[in-house]
């Protein structure tokens, strides 16, 4: 079954909308949906099957995915990972903003998104889309770039028609957010004290 297409104008998220997006979450669905930086694909962390299913489609084995977590803030981040207070002071000058960072994982993580990892990738987008959502939900949402894995012109593709026609039967519902950016989020390794930056993307490190 194709996807639902679902257009929220980041300005002003219909409510209702959310809503809906929330309720597709919940029952186990597989999401795209647009961020600061490229659209990407995520689900519910509590949900087991969609879990399942999301590893399937990026060819990864569940116990070994590497997906990071979407937060609406930096309230709750101490529930999903161990953060010492210089990274702290880092992330509330990079959040909201296109980072990603890696932090030690706690055990309040789901037990199946734990697998064995030791470190849990952290993402708070400056999108008001994703934000809503996360919110809505309650808990965080796992994130993973959509990558154009057909024509590759584009390693992450910025049409939404593009993002439609390829994913459109790998995912329960996709958001029109309009056009996205190219350049995914900065991947800063905060695991310790000593940062190292994984990927250059979008976000400037030494400007934080």
């Amino acid at each position: 079954m194709a996807a639902e297409i679902l257009k929220i104008y980041e300005q002003d998220p219909d409510p209702k909308k959310i809503d809906q997006i929330v309720r597709c979450l919940k029952d186990g669905g597989i999401i795209i949906y647009p961020t600061d930086t490229v659209y990407a694909m995520g689900c519910d962390i509590y949900q087991n099957r969609a879990i399942e299913k999301l590893s399937a489609l990026k060819g990864l084995k569940v116990k070994k995915n590497n997906f990071s977590i979407v937060c609406s803030d930096l309230s709750n981040i101490a529930d999903y990972a161990r953060v010492s207070n210089k990274a702290f002071k880092v992330m509330k000058k990079a959040f909201p903003g296109p980072f990603t960072f890696i932090l030690p994982a706690t055990g309040k993580l789901p037990k199946l998104f734990q697998s064995n990892r030791k470190n849990i990738g952290i993402r708070v987008p400056d999108h008001a889309v994703p934000k809503a959502i996360v919110e809505a939900l309650g808990n965080p949402i796992i994130t993973t770039s959509v990558k154009d894995d057909v024509d590759n012109l584009l390693e992450y593709p910025n049409e939404i028609d593009i993002i439609i026609a390829q994913n459109e039967n790998d995912a329960d519902l996709i958001i029109d957010g309009g056009w996205s950016g190219i350049v995914p989020s900065t991947v800063i390794d905060a695991s310790d004290d000593d940062f190292e930056i994984i990927r250059q993307g979008l976000g400037i490190f030494e400007d934080l």
